[in-house]
């Protein structure tokens, strides 16, 4: 039997009362941060009242460039630079790479032939509600959307214009139709390939269940996505891309030059410790086959609830890329989601919530502790999923299941 935490399961309005309080209260911290950053010149607009830099420059640039038919050259460093700071009006410290497949140029050329602040502010209020929803609809609750406004990975994606809202709206709108509308979470996955780093695992996972429909419904999505792209934005983008790649990875996986503090994975970690790329790329190849087998068991067992199922997917995907940042981060609240709805159902671990808590402070805390504490709060969740898991089915019968026809 598992240890349930008979004061939880006997009060679950009391849990609920917690749980609004603190998303009240992480809700206005988020927007208070944000007013903050704007009064000081760090959201929207600079010190001087010019437009601020940040990562949705890239987009509006790279959509400029193939509106104005140079698709292709988004992916040159310095032709891109100079399109970014002909954006702003003025120039700018660093550089933002445009790293996407030319499908996310649909995105990207949408929002450009809008003006600037309102292709970044349009793109948020669009992706925000997306993000809300997919919460929602997890919880079964309208406290869902509170603890979505809450987490702190919102702000974060906020401050740089990011598409982590776009992200964990696809993978949690993914699985929870996986089961009950397969072609519909095929489409998803086939979106989702936007950022391919997020589906290293998903297709080896749904071929070891069977789930071969959902398999060729992501497969034609994502194979009609790069025939309109070639169609649209020419073979030469799609050149550019393959070409650009391996200078791209160089610069941020090899180099650091982002900051290798920011990079939220096992790589990452690795890298700022001080271990060489080699070095870094086995931990990292280690994780995933562990990722991969832990995962194929897990959910090829029929007693393990559909949530942890659901939670353990959006967690791998997390812990199996290597290129991984904070604004990624909303689709940690995926897994979370899963947790709090099993946990509100049936009651919840000794130590459980605080688990969660301890996961999303982390999150809170960068960058004013500068390290990786996104990928500490990943690997708190997993542990959270592990043991109910264990819990659920002991260590021994867990591997049964794996050799299982």
């Amino acid at each position: 039997m598992l240890p349930i935490d008979t004061h939880y399961l006997s009060n679950p309005d009391a849990v609920r009362r917690s749980l609004r309080l603190i998303g009240v209260a992480l809700a206005l911290n988020t927007v208070l941060f944000l007013l903050v950053s704007l009064a000081t010149g760090q959201w929207l607009l600079d010190k001087a009242g010019r437009l601020a830099d940040s990562d949705f420059v890239d987009v509006w640039a790279a959509g400029k460039l193939a509106l104005d038919g140079h698709a292709a050259a988004a992916w040159d460093w310095a032709i891109h630079r100079d399109a970014e700071v002909a954006v702003l009006g003025h120039d700018f410290p660093g550089n933002y790479g445009w790293h996407y497949p030319p499908t996310y140029l649909f995105v990207a050329a949408a929002l450009a032939t809008l003006p600037y602040l309102v292709a970044l502010l349009g793109w948020l209020a669009l992706t925000l509600p997306m993000y809300l929803a997919a919460v929602r609809a997890i919880m079964g609750a309208h406290l869902g959307i509170l603890i979505a406004c809450a987490f702190p990975a919102v702000m974060w994606n906020m401050l740089v214009g990011q598409n982590g809202f776009l992200t964990a709206a696809l993978i949690g709108f993914m699985l929870l139709t996986l089961d009950t509308r397969p072609i519909v979470a095929g489409v998803l996955l086939g979106l989702l390939t936007y950022k391919p780093q997020f589906g290293i695992l998903f297709p080896l996972v749904l071929a070891a269940n069977g789930q071969w429909l959902v398999i060729a419904a992501a497969s034609a999505t994502a194979a009609i996505l790069v025939a309109a792209s070639a169609a649209v934005f020419g073979l030469a983008a799609w050149s550019a891309f393959f070409t650009w790649l391996p200078a791209t990875s160089e610069i941020i996986l090899g180099d650091g030059r982002a900051g290798l503090n920011k990079l939220q994975s096992l790589f990452g970690v690795l890298r700022w410790l001080g271990a060489g790329t080699t070095t870094a790329f086995i931990a990292q190849g280690l994780l995933i086959a562990a990722c991969a087998l832990a995962l194929v068991m897990i959910t090829r067992d029929r007693r393990v609830p559909n949530e942890v199922k659901s939670a353990a997917l959006a967690t791998g995907a997390l812990l199996a890329t290597p290129y991984l940042y904070m604004y990624d981060f909303p689709v940690l609240m995926i897994p979370l989601a899963f947790l709090l709805r099993l946990g509100l159902r049936e009651g919840f671990l000794p130590g459980e919530l605080a688990a969660m808590v301890a996961a999303c402070g982390l999150v809170l805390v960068f960058p004013v502790v500068p390290v990786p504490t996104g990928f500490v709060a990943t690997v708190i969740v997993a542990a959270i999923i592990g043991r109910r898991v264990i819990a659920e089915c002991g260590v021994r019968g867990i591997a049964t299941v794996a050799v299982q026809p």
